[in-house]
């Protein structure tokens, strides 16, 4: 549970600050799969042409940032109470199953390359895991198999 809170938390702070995170990474864009590196390039340079002329747009990021923080923060309740709260686990096991049609429907939309799609998707099947553990666990304390 404190894994899955981390890794939300965590995941939801790299968006305060998209522009620096990307920069950041292509200082080591010699060493990525070419097309990674013209995706992650393409990406920087629209943030910072937005983040240039508009930077108020970047307040959606810092919205979406506070989302996952306070997502995390609801899984206190089943740290503390895992039977009376498993509905938490059910929920965001389903939260996972659904970004695989997000990723997979507003990819393409969105002009996001199919490796990248994959790896978004990959944050619903990795996700996943640690829930149905964790739902396994709880259905155990509850008497079920």
């Amino acid at each position: 549970m404190v894994f899955f809170m981390v890794a939300v938390v965590i995941s939801g702070v790299t968006a305060f600050d998209v522009e620096g995170g990307l920069r950041f990474v292509l200082q080591y864009e010699n060493v990525l799969p070419v097309q990674l590196a013209q995706f992650l390039r393409k990406t920087y340079n629209g943030v910072h042409a937005v983040n240039s002329t508009y930077p108020m747009i970047a307040y959606g990021f810092d919205w979406l940032a506070f989302a996952h923080i306070v997502i995390a923060g609801i899984f206190i309740g089943p740290y503390r109470n895992p039977v009376k709260n498993q509905w938490v686990i059910e929920w965001a096991m389903f939260a996972c199953i659904a970004v695989l049609p997000l990723a997979l429907v507003f990819g393409p939309l969105r002009s996001i390359p199919f490796f990248w799609q994959m790896i978004d998707c990959s944050f619903g099947v990795f996700g996943i895991l640690p829930l149905y553990i964790t739902n396994r666990w709880i259905n155990q304390l509850k008497g079920k198999r």
